[in-house]
């Protein structure tokens, strides 16, 4: 759980109604945070980490479509990337099937 008390910019981006193919637009956008040229305000902000989910219009809870456990449930936890200056170089991502935390 975050320290963190304040606000926070949620950004909602219709990925489409396929869940494999929001998925998949859900990762490109997301890893694009560390990519090459990547997200300048992020940087000069000094923002040190996002926290995301993918969701679905039709469920009402936070379900988080990124993160499946081994029966196939969606899970309610969000994902994060770590945007630390010691690691620029980043290539794994929380989406990439960690269960850590």
């Amino acid at each position: 759980m975050s320290d963190f008390n304040g606000y926070r910019l949620h950004i909602d981006i219709p990925v489409g109604h396929d869940k494999d193919r929001a998925v998949e637009h859900a990762e490109e956008i997301m890893s694009s945070f560390t990519s090459e040229g990547g997200w300048p305000i992020i940087d000069k902000a000094g923002l040190l980490q996002v926290n995301y989910r993918l969701g679905n219009d039709l469920d009402r809870q936070k379900s988080n479509y990124l993160r499946v456990n081994e029966n196939g449930h969606v899970m309610n936890k969000k994902c994060s990337i770590v945007l630390s200056k010691e690691d620029p170089n980043q290539t794994e991502f929380d989406f990439v099937s960690s269960d850590e935390g």
